[in-house]
């Protein structure tokens, strides 16, 4: 039974006398700090998790009246702030070198015998999963974490400080009040991040890209909603330490989280003197051996790195005494003393020639790589894209640099790291500051630029294309060829032109004969046939594609004059009632119908005699199935809301589908409208508005009353 902290007298407003707070507060932030290390780090958390977030609330509460008592290891740190940050440079105070490679067992061998050779004396090696996640380091003064900072080029890097403090492995206050510089890998669990990115319409790529996007983010509270985590491989302490070994135990020691897969491989006499029983005991999954263990324990490795809970992409492999590791020193890129194994995976080597930028249909600007040809997985590779600028920034890409490019799912060309930096002084690509096809001032929405120019001439054309395509209007004959020709003879200058436009004037041109202008008209007057879904697709605006669409007709809102009426209305709750679609989606699509070029684009297809309407669904309806989960059932005309956590209920979003099955609809946000809000835990400012508004408060005892059933 956990002992109660003793809370100092309280006064009528809420608060006590400071000198109680603080010796309160102090208590809290050391059992608070006790508890994470139990269950984020050693995995063996001794309270439970309502106890936590009990002591958590009351430690919030005391800060939010004592502000000045905040210590800077306070566990209310892991939350961040919506406060928007910079990411300044930093100079490392330690060196932040990349490592060399090797590709296969034979030069792994030979890479050992030349470092035993170069040493002189026996030597043993330690063994360590190269976790495939963002570095950092992170430097603590007398105990406490004073900076966490990105590797950068190896000299500079970006300050990730307050980033870095909401990932609860990562310690804010060691167990003794040293000093030290930690490297470390930031990764997101496999299982996490396909959690995650089940919920994307445009999914990550991998579990890496996403943990070095987040913690580029310039708000740590977004940050502290993905769940990061850290493994420590590198300690630089002001005392001398004679193997890496003892770096690794005395980091333990001191609170932080290592790989719980580490060998150590050594054939000298004595090997057991230091303690193997105990370490064992402390880090099961770490294991000893011979020298000649080592190719097995890599093979075993490379064969089960599929089953690890995490990516890794490789094993590194170091020289264990530091006295050697001296002796070898350093080349101006990597440690002589340690070397990456890379698994073979579908990779090439090349270099950035050039960087541009394209832009879109709907105006947004992508920077692509043109890179030295390599060839790749049977196919040569000349163009990469890049996404976006926060993507070349946790890459640190500039032109010149070499890289290393994969084809994911061996289909996606993609720049995965640079290998060595530029030797011409080039920087970090930047994003232009105007449109490289009409001179306007890009604009930054989220991670992405965008033209806001709807005449830009590369988003026309952008729109045309996507619109005869297969999947959207379909049009037989009329191909990207006649598209160029249609756009640069001045034919056609939006979508309803394609319909008005007399295919007469083309005869002459070469290739447009009497055939194939029959066939295109052809195409055309077939493509006025095509069902309303194509040609809502077809549109090309912004998050509506083909899911959104089936998500919208399956609804009910089974024409364009639906959405029309709800953009003039700015009914958003209507769109986020249907199951599937969020409030920043509804927004963009409420925002793109309101906007002229866009209606009148709909007219001019209308007139042409394009599909505006599906024919209805059985049962469809805003308030049907596929909406709210039924027009019938106790929860029928009831529109429920959800905020804070749930202990029956994880995610919380199982809850609104209980709603939804038994007749109810289910918002995004709390209005006058709404008639329940479902409150857990940490309820904040959508329960404040509810009160106010008079809205019928549910807890989740009462909710799993009114279910009339316990779930499991």
């Amino acid at each position: 039974m956990t002992r109660e902290i003793p809370i100092g007298e309280t006064r009528s407003d809420g608060t006590q006398d400071e000198r109680d707070a603080a010796r309160e507060i102090e208590a809290l932030v050391d059992r608070l700090g006790r508890y994470e290390y139990e269950y984020h780090v050693l995995g063996r958390p001794s309270v439970s998790d309502a106890e936590y977030d009990r002591l958590f609330d009351r430690l919030r509460e005391l800060e939010s009246f004592h502000p000045d008592l905040v210590r800077p290891d306070s566990p209310t740190h892991r939350v961040g702030s919506d406060l928007t940050q910079e990411l300044p440079e930093v100079r490392h105070a330690i060196p932040v070198l990349s490592l060399d490679k090797c590709y296969g067992i034979d030069e792994l061998h030979g890479w050992i015998e030349k470092t035993r050779r170069a040493v002189g004396s026996a030597s043993s090696f330690v063994l360590e999963e190269k976790i495939d996640g963002a570095s950092v380091v992170l430097y603590y003064e007398k105990g406490l974490l004073a900076r966490a900072v990105t590797r950068g080029n190896g000299s500079v890097g970006n300050a990730i400080t307050a980033n870095v403090k909401t990932i609860r492995s990562v310690p804010l206050r060691l167990n003794e009040p040293v000093t030290v510089a930690a490297r470390g890998e930031i990764f997101l669990p496999k299982p996490l991040f396909e959690k995650i990115n089940a919920t994307m319409e445009i999914p990550y790529a991998n579990p890496r890209n996403l943990a070095a996007g987040t913690l580029r983010r310039i708000k740590s509270a977004q940050v502290a909603e993905v769940p990061l985590d850290l493994f420590v491989y590198e300690g630089y302490f002001e005392t001398a330490y004679p193997t890496h070994l003892d770096v690794l135990l005395r980091l333990s020691e001191l609170g932080f989280k290592l790989d719980p897969r580490i060998g150590f491989f050594s054939d000298r006499e004595g090997t057991r003197e230091h303690g193997w029983e105990r370490i064992v005991e402390e880090h099961p999954g770490w294991f000893f051996g011979g020298l000649a263990d080592i190719e097995p324990q890599v093979e075993e490795s490379s064969r089960h790195r599929g089953e690890l809970p995490y990516e890794i992409d490789g094993l590194v492999l170091k020289v264990n005494e530091i006295v050697s590791r001296e002796s070898l020193g350093y080349t101006g890129h990597h440690p002589r003393w340690a070397v990456a194994y890379k698994f073979e995976a579908p990779v090439g080597r090349t270099r950035v020639t050039g960087i541009e930028v394209q832009v879109g249909r709907t105006g947004r600007v992508t920077p692509v790589a043109r890179v030295k040809p390599v060839p790749i997985s049977g196919s040569t590779i000349s163009n990469v894209t890049l996404h976006n600028q926060e993507y070349i920034d946790l890459l640190e890409l500039a032109v010149g640099d070499t890289v290393e490019v994969s084809k994911r799912g061996d289909v996606i060309p993609a720049v995965e790291r640079v290998i060595e930096k530029n030797t011409s002084s080039h920087t970090t690509w930047r994003m232009p500051e105007v449109c490289p096809a009409c001179g306007t001032a890009l604009e930054r929405v989220g991670a992405h630029h965008f033209c806001p120019n709807r005449t830009c001439p590369d988003q026309v054309r952008g729109r045309l294309h996507f619109f005869v395509g297969r999947g959207q209007m379909d049009i037989d004959n009329l191909g990207p060829e006649t598209v160029e020709l249609l756009w640069s003879g001045g034919y056609v200058r939006d979508l309803p032109d394609l319909y008005r436009f007399d295919w007469e004037r083309l005869e002459g041109e070469p290739g447009y004969g009497e055939k194939k202008l029959r066939l295109i008209r052809e195409g055309i007057r077939r493509s006025k046939g095509r069902p309303y879904r194509s040609v809502l697709v077809a549109l090309g605006l912004p998050e509506l594609g083909p899911n959104v669409a089936d998500l919208l007709i399956g609804a009910g809102l089974t024409g364009i004059d639906d959405l029309i009426a709800l953009s003039d209305s700015g009914d958003v709750e209507t769109l986020t009632a249907v199951h599937g679609i969020g409030e920043k989606t509804a927004r963009r699509i409420l925002s793109e119908m309101t906007r002229p070029d866009v209606r009148a684009r709909i007219e001019g297809l209308r007139q042409a005699g394009l599909n505006m309407r599906a024919e209805p669904q059985p049962g469809a309806g805003v308030e049907s199935t596929a909406a709210s989960g039924g027009t019938a059932g106790p929860f029928a005309g009831q529109i429920w809301c959800v905020t804070g956590s749930f202990e029956r209920f994880k995610p919380r979003e199982a809850a609104m589908d209980e709603v939804r099955r038994r007749g109810g609809r289910v918002v995004g946000t709390v209005s006058s409208k709404t008639t329940h809000l479902l409150a857990g835990e940490g309820a904040g400012s959508k329960m404040q508005k509810a009160v106010s508004l008079g809205v019928r408060i549910v807890r989740e005892e009462e909710f799993l009353r009114l279910l009339g059933e316990m779930l499991g």
